[in-house]
Order: structure tokens, then sequence, then C-alpha cells
């Protein structure tokens, strides 16, 4: 087995990419990406601030920072797609998740600013993404934890993520909302 400049294995990195796309089926990536937004903005209604900024498992992010890191994730992922439809194989580095996270401390900001910062950009990236061609998604980066990418594997992925993200979320907030029922009680 071999293992990455982070120390991740290969076979981790494969099983991860495994994982986003059987989470998303058959789905359409785009459609996906289209109702991610409104999905979180429901999530931040229902939910109030206090539930969102609370941990529900030590050493897991509360459901905001998730919303944070889908945030910074769209940010991270618009601009890798203007550099591989832009750049012939440019390299594509990966994050520290888990710093930039703690960093921006997207557990004390307002779960609707942050969703509002994710709606902005997931439209001004999807527009791109709805324009771009077949041959487009041909189009490859060299990201340096998981090899050669390309811009349909790199669609399909974030779609993925969406969906793992929304679903950890959900998780999430029943998991508070059981222990704050179960602390009245």
């Amino acid at each position: 087995m071999t293992t990455t400049q982070a120390g991740i294995a290969v076979s981790d990195l494969e099983a991860y990419r495994g994982k986003l796309f059987k989470l998303l089926g058959d789905r359409n990536p785009l459609e996906v990406l289209a109702q991610t937004g409104s999905r979180l903005a429901d999530l931040v209604r229902r939910h109030s601030a206090t539930v969102l900024r609370t941990r529900p498992f030590e050493e897991k992010w509360t459901p905001n920072e998730v919303i944070g890191h889908l945030t910074d994730s769209e940010w991270v992922y618009g601009y890798r797609l203007r550099l591989i439809l832009c750049e012939d194989h440019p390299p594509i580095r990966g994050t520290n998740q888990n710093l930039w996270v703690a960093g921006q401390r997207h557990s004390e900001r307002a779960p609707s600013e942050l969703v509002e910062m994710f709606q902005t950009m997931r439209q001004f990236n999807l527009a791109l993404w709805k324009r771009i061609s077949a041959a487009d998604l041909e189009r490859t980066g060299q990201h340096n934890e998981r090899g050669p990418e390309s811009l349909g594997v790199m669609l399909r992925m974030i779609a993925g993520h969406d969906l793992s993200h929304l679903d950890q979320i959900a998780l999430y907030i029943q998991c508070v909302d059981r222990h704050s029922n179960t602390q009245t009680h």
C-alpha cells in the first residue's frame, strides 16, 4: 500500500472517492449541487444557532462547522475548477480542513451567514459548471494527495461530498436534539 504526501493510504483515498460516488449514485451531480444551498438554508431555518453550534461528539465538528467546511470547499473547488479549465494539468494542493474550520472559528459564525456565503459561491460556480463541455470534463489537474483528477471526477465528488455532509449535519442535529431531550426529562 502506498501513502500520499499527507501520509494517507492510497486505498483510503480510493475508498473515500468510492463512498462519495456511491452516495451520488445515478443522480445528476449538477442537480445535487443546485439543491444543496436550499437544503442548508432549510436546516438553518428549522434549528437554532445553539443547536447548530453544539458539538454532538467529542473531537467532531458542530453542524455549523460542517456548514463552514462546505463553504470553504465551495471556494476551494471553485478555484480548482477554474485552474483545471484554464491551465494544462495544473498542480492541485489539498487543504487541512480541520485547521481551516478551527482557524476561521466557523462554529462562532451565524449559521445563516455561512449559508448565504455558500449559496453565493455555489451559484457562481454552478453557472460555470453548467457551461463547460464534455471535452472540458476530461481536463485534469494533479492533486497532491489523490493524483490525476479530471473535472468530471471532481464534479461527481463535489456532489457526493455535499450529500455526505448533509447526512452528517442531519445526524449531528438529531444527536444534539436527543441529548438535550434526555437532559430535560
